[in-house]
């Protein structure tokens, strides 16, 4: 097998030209209906642009009596809120949707300066939060139960669907506009009030996107409270008047939240890490599934959870795909955000996160892999990998279990279809996966016997709102998207009436 290692080098650009400082949204909590510049911090989070390194904003790190002043307005405001009808509520989600995209170029560009975010990533981020609005202002106009019935003699039985009441979201880094629309249209349109923590890493689209819909809805129904997780979203966790917590994050952080929220029994919703794995059969279209990986696991540098990241290949045609893989990686664009449209891959978020996928390489390289593309960082400002192919990669080795969150596929070699799909699933995740085969047969026999949430068959990490994504074992419960998301956010309530008032 040739081994292909070239030096890539970093497109660099003007980040001034791209983005000044004027364009930032107030760096301010957001509590009942207005930014709070009031009450002065007692410590601020430097925000960082991860393509440079440098200082983009200092933002306020919150307390426990910042989230109960936000809970606080999130109840009073859920009073009137939860009686609004559908229509009302669609009516506000689909004005949402057109203001994200009457300033989508703001949003994009504040995205990628905070994330490192390619063009292409950012731009669908944007246009997929504005058609999640969209999706669920239709889909709770038409959110019912089932219809009334005599169930017990003399009596009618009525169900309603009724709001969780107030939601405390806690989104990730990674997707930081796109995962508050995941969680707030469904809530919002279920009819509840939410006060959401973003990241302290990337809390800047989150606050713009409140600046500019924020006059859309009542004082209280949306609060956002800024800082880190264990003040502000271990308080999410155990606040006596939230009702549900929903979390977008890692394993751990879901371990915790679920853990501390079972302490006053609210319901928790969980969207956790992922270790998607990618089952290519001897039959596969190994061109084809080589190129679909290129986009599937390397999309926003490799930093999502649904990302195509494990490759388990037939024996047979294990060098043939390798080669064919290598050949795509080797032809990525690396650079900043701004240095224009042939820039495919971005930075990592954060120096801490380089430094923990770089030492992730380090480890399955000293464990027996070998690098058939990069296998390390790039020189220069910011804090770029280069995307990596690690084959030879050992069954029950941690490139192999555990999830590296970065520009990194690994992979393995499998000889007989038990094997392929019992290593499949012998991970603690079970987010997504993808089978590529020709054979009618093994494409709707597969994906049965993958215990994963999403299972793709000859694609991969393609997402369509009106589909459910969640997982099941360490990857969490619960659904986004789709009309499963508000069923998530919301109770029943069985009402029985005599028929002799």
């Amino acid at each position: 097998m040739t081994v292909t290692t070239p030096t890539s080098t970093i497109v660099r650009g003007d980040a001034s030209a791209f983005f000044g400082p004027s364009e930032l949204p107030p760096l301010a909590h957001y509590i009942n209906g207005s930014f709070d510049i009031s009450t002065a911090p007692t410590s601020m989070t430097t925000v960082e642009n991860p393509a440079t390194g440098k200082p983009l904003a200092e933002v306020p790190n919150g307390e426990a009596a910042d989230v109960d002043r936000a809970v606080g307005a999130a109840r009073d405001a859920l009073t009137t809120w939860r009686r609004t009808t559908p229509r009302e509520r669609a009516d506000i989600l689909l004005a949402i949707a057109d203001r994200i995209a009457a300033n989508a170029d703001r949003l994009r560009r504040l995205e990628a300066v905070n994330t490192g975010k390619p063009p292409a990533v950012t731009e669908d981020d944007i246009a997929s939060a504005v058609d999640v609005f969209r999706f669920a202002a239709g889909a709770t106009r038409v959110f019912t139960e089932v219809g009334s019935g005599d169930y017990a003699a003399g009596h009618t039985s009525i169900i309603l669907r009724e709001p969780v009441g107030v939601v405390g979201a806690v989104v990730p880094w990674n997707y930081p506009l796109l995962m508050a629309a995941w969680k707030l249209a469904p809530i919002l349109g279920a009819g509840n009030t939410v006060v959401i923590k973003p990241s302290e890493q990337t809390p800047l689209s989150l606050l713009a996107l409140v600046e500019v819909m924020g006059d859309l809805l009542p004082a209280g129904v949306l609060n956002v409270v800024l800082g880190l997780g264990p003040e502000v979203g271990g308080r999410l966790s155990t606040h006596p008047d939230i009702d549900m917590v929903a979390l977008t994050g890692s394993v751990n952080s879901g371990r915790a939240v679920a853990t501390s929220a079972g302490e006053t029994l609210k319901r928790v919703h969980l969207e956790l890490g992922g270790k998607a794995p990618v089952v290519i059969l001897p039959d596969a279209d190994l061109d084809r599934a080589a190129e679909a990986i290129r986009n599937a696991g390397y999309w926003n540098a490799g930093q999502e959870c649904g990302a195509g990241t494990r490759v388990l290949v037939h024996r047979e045609v294990a060098e043939r795909f390798t080669e064919a893989l290598a050949a795509q990686v080797s032809t990525f664009v690396v650079g900043e955000p701004w240095a224009g449209a042939e820039v495919e891959l971005g930075p990592l978020v954060s120096k801490a996160h380089f430094e923990r996928v770089t030492a992730f390489i380090d480890r399955a390289l000293a464990d027996g892999a070998t690098a058939v593309v990069g296998g390390g960082p790039l020189d220069g400002p910011g804090y770029f990998v280069a995307p990596t192919v690690l084959a030879d990669v050992a069954a029950d080795s941690e490139a192999a279990l555990e999830e590296i969150f970065g520009p990194v596929v690994t992979i393995e070699t499998f000889e007989t279809v038990d094997e392929a799909i019992d290593r499949a699933n012998a991970v603690k995740y079970g987010l997504a996966a993808s089978v590529w085969t020709r054979d009618s047969a093994h494409a709707l026999e597969l994906p049965r016997r993958l215990d994963f949430g999403t299972v793709w068959v000859n694609a991969h990490l393609v997402i369509a709102n009106e589909m459910p994504w969640g997982g099941f074992k360490g990857s969490g419960y619960g659904r986004d998207l789709s009309a499963y998301a508000l069923t998530d956010f919301t109770r029943t309530k069985h009402v029985q009436m005599h028929h002799e008032l």
